[in-house]
């Protein structure tokens, strides 16, 4: 079969998005269930999210340089050819430390998520890659609304093991994906590694850079924390079902469906920052609502989920743009660039996760969720008004 010499269409860097995704949440249901039968504690199997999150932060600084050097093309397929053997492994296993091992090789797929992004900036300029990055945040968001859901339905019907299957076999497709319709788009490829690091300090020391990356980073981080932690407070303190907990998990995504809707419309009228800005603002009130009300006693499933749904609207606000803007940057480097936001964000995801394991409990678990939530969502809305501060100043 003929490879592909033309770019990729907008459904397929949408699919490489969503699949990147999927692997991330589409098992949360079953968490609980896994540490049973793999007779283990909750604390323990939570690192198949501290560890796969981890892992990918390492990938990302990896995989952004590598498309750099190499081109897009050839590592999204190395990518995804690794994720479709881990899944496999993953499947296939009794043992927890070798289903540990295996579910960390997954983050392998981040690519899907990181290099569609690049590709994007390596089609349009930075105005018009943020409108498009924000139709793939939006289009994608539809993989984290209908994962947990699937997830958790196919735990109660088959098992956990069922979504292990089932990413086999979407790697499997994503690879023939890649290979008929995803041509190399990096016209700028690096000379030489040693070229390319001579760069970076240009890149390191730029002050909106880092504004855009860190809040990058705790804004993901937010959700990340709310992932590792739902599951037991769920099961524990409330006693959903891990399909229950599936379709509220998918719903708390429309949140994020509409902040990207809105941040589409938005971006050609509004300043990048100027949307990262409200984006934050939106989170940080609704996470201060819940947290109000949980001081109350006032803990269920409506002020436990809801505010998470603000926050996923802030968060489609705030990050197409600052992905856009950490990638305007420096052009010539947007797959290094994105690395090194990628893993800020999936690596602060790894270190709260496993915090948030041990730290979660029975009794006052959904209160230290949405305190650890909002001390994340602070520290992002201080970047986003020193970027306002910038554009003030200059």
């Amino acid at each position: 079969m003929l490879s592909a010499t033309t770019p990729p269409r907008l459904v397929t860097l949408v699919l490489f998005t969503a699949l990147s995704t999927l692997s991330l949440n589409m098992f949360l249901p079953s968490l609980a269930n896994m540490a049973v039968d793999f007779e283990t504690d909750y604390a323990l199997i939570t690192v198949a999210v501290a560890g796969y999150l981890g892992v990918t932060a390492a990938l990302m600084l990896i995989v952004g340089p590598l498309s750099d050097r190499y081109g897009r093309r050839p590592v999204m397929l190395a990518s995804l050819a690794i994720f479709t053997l881990a899944s496999l492994a993953c499947t296939l296993t009794e043992n927890i430390w070798v289903f540990l091992a295996f579910r960390a090789l997954q983050g392998t797929v981040i690519a899907g998520w990181g290099l569609s992004l690049t590709v994007t900036r390596d089609i349009f300029p930075p105005e018009e890659a943020a409108k498009h990055i924000s139709f793939i945040s939006m289009a994608m968001s539809i993989a984290p609304m209908l994962g947990p859901m699937i997830g958790g339905g196919l735990d109660e019907l088959f098992g956990w093991r069922a979504s292990f299957v089932a990413f086999t076999l979407m790697g499997s497709a994503a690879f023939l994906l890649c290979w008929i319709d995803m041509g190399e788009t990096n016209s700028q490829k690096t000379a030489s590694f040693a070229a390319q690091f001579k760069s970076y300090p240009d890149l390191l020391t730029n002050s909106r850079y880092w504004d855009y990356a860190i809040c990058v980073a705790f804004s993901a981080g937010c959700f990340y924390i709310f992932l590792a932690g739902v599951p037991l407070i769920a099961v524990a303190m409330l006693g959903l079902s891990p399909a229950a907990l599936g379709l509220y998990m998918g719903l708390i995504t429309i949140g994020f469906t509409l902040g990207t809707f809105t941040s589409s419309r938005l971006s050609h009228r509004l300043p990048l920052n100027s949307l990262i800005l409200l984006g934050r603002i939106i989170a940080i009130a609704g996470l201060l609502g819940g947290l109000a009300l949980m001081l109350a006693g006032i803990v269920n499933v409506y002020t436990l989920f809801a505010p998470v749904m603000m926050v996923g609207f802030g968060n489609g606000l705030s990050v197409p743009s600052c992905n856009a803007g950490a990638l305007s940057v420096r052009p010539d480097l947007a797959g290094s660039a994105l690395g090194l936001v990628g893993a800020l964000n999936v690596g602060f995801g790894a270190l709260m996760t496993s915090f948030t394991g041990p730290l979660v409990d029975n009794n006052h678990g959904a209160l230290i969720l949405i305190l650890m939530m909002t001390a994340a969502t602070l520290v992002s809305l201080v970047s986003a008004l020193h970027l306002r501060w910038l554009d003030r100043r200059n």
